[in-house]
């Protein structure tokens, strides 16, 4: 059974569809990259995903034993998240809250999974200092740190390398196959054709209100919406998502 199935999905907004007719599955450990031009849909059928948007129509089911709160997310930063007064270590261990509950404290097992995941993603070292004060791919490490410390099975990337140089790029694209060769899976929002066709082991390649295509990398350049992008891949498809439903 796959770890993740939609099925026949319609969403949108306030009466306005924004994708229909979507289906496909992620097997466990696969790595999908999500990818299309802004107002596509992408954003939207991640919010989905996390049970943050209801479907209009149609289902999404977790199997693999994959239940809600063990979803890692990593979602885009705004400008008043960038300024977050607290320390990495502190930052980190919030992704233990959804498995919480009410607790009002970090268990000691917890602590200790936190510093593995800082080291893991080399900030074990930054781990006292302000949030706030680092730069764009340290603060990128963390956000990511802390969504491991969410789940060990699947995390929800959204659009991880932006707004970051092309080297802490590359680093961060490193960073998440390393996690994905784990049997962590990856389900990623990117605009850039490149890094996905490099890494991903699957694409699904969102247009308007629809899907273009869904299946693996292979497949996805010998297909004509591939074949199109591919001449472009080496230029990311757009900026910044900023807002895209």
């Amino acid at each position: 059974m796959p770890q993740l199935s939609c099925q026949n999905l319609m969403l949108g907004y306030d009466g306005t569809t924004v994708l229909s007719d979507v289906s496909f599955d992620v097997v466990t450990g696969a790595y999908l990259c999500i990818v299309g031009e802004n107002g596509s849909g992408k954003s939207t059928l991640m919010k989905a995903i996390l049970k943050l948007l209801p479907p209009l129509s149609g289902n999404i089911v977790f199997g693999d034993g994959l239940i809600k709160g063990e979803i890692g997310y990593m979602p885009q930063q705004t400008a008043a998240q960038k300024d977050f007064p607290a320390s990495v270590r502190e930052v980190v261990l919030s992704g233990f809250l959804n498995r919480s509950g009410l607790r009002p404290y970090y268990t000691k097992d917890e602590k200790i999974l936190a510093s593995l995941n800082m080291e893991r993603l080399g900030i074990i070292n930054i781990s006292k200092q302000c949030y706030r004060e680092l730069s764009g791919g340290q603060q990128q490490r963390v956000l990511l740190a802390r969504a491991l410390c969410a789940t060990q099975k699947i995390l929800l990337l959204d659009e991880p390398a932006a707004g970051l140089d092309p080297n802490a790029s590359s680093d961060m694209y490193t960073l998440i196959k390393e996690i994905n060769d784990t049997g962590t899976t990856i389900i990623m929002i990117s605009h850039d054709i490149a890094a996905s066709v490099k890494y991903a082991s699957y694409i699904l390649h969102v247009g308007q209100q629809s899907i273009l295509f869904s299946g693996t990398t292979g497949d996805y350049l010998k297909s004509e919406i591939g074949l199109l992008y591919s001449k472009i891949k080496d230029t990311p498809v757009s900026g910044n998502d900023g807002g895209e439903k």
